[in-house]
């Protein structure tokens, strides 16, 4: 599961190309998503002592992953759990 106030990790994953963030195409999504993430801050995680490390960064150019990596947890269904993971079409 990922925790937003963990830098660099997800679930057993550790490093920075597991980091939280969240990449933006335009300034009003990045004034939405510092919103909403202060928000959200405010509410869930500063009673606990807890801090988002989320960044919220510009997006760039997009590359598709290896074919390997495409449709991960259904390919690997013993790997990660994932409860919450669905595919939508």
């Amino acid at each position: 599961m990922h925790d937003p106030t963990t830098p660099n990790r997800q679930g057993g994953d550790i490093g920075a190309l597991y980091r939280s963030a969240i990449f933006t195409h335009s300034p009003e999504q990045a004034r939405i998503a510092t919103r909403v993430t202060e928000e959200v801050q405010a509410k869930h995680f500063a009673p606990k002592g807890k801090k988002i490390v989320t960044e919220i960064a510009e997006a760039g150019a997009w590359y598709d992953a290896e074919d390997k990596h495409q449709l991960y947890l259904i390919k690997n269904s013993g790997g990660y759990l994932c409860s919450t993971h669905r595919l939508h079409w």
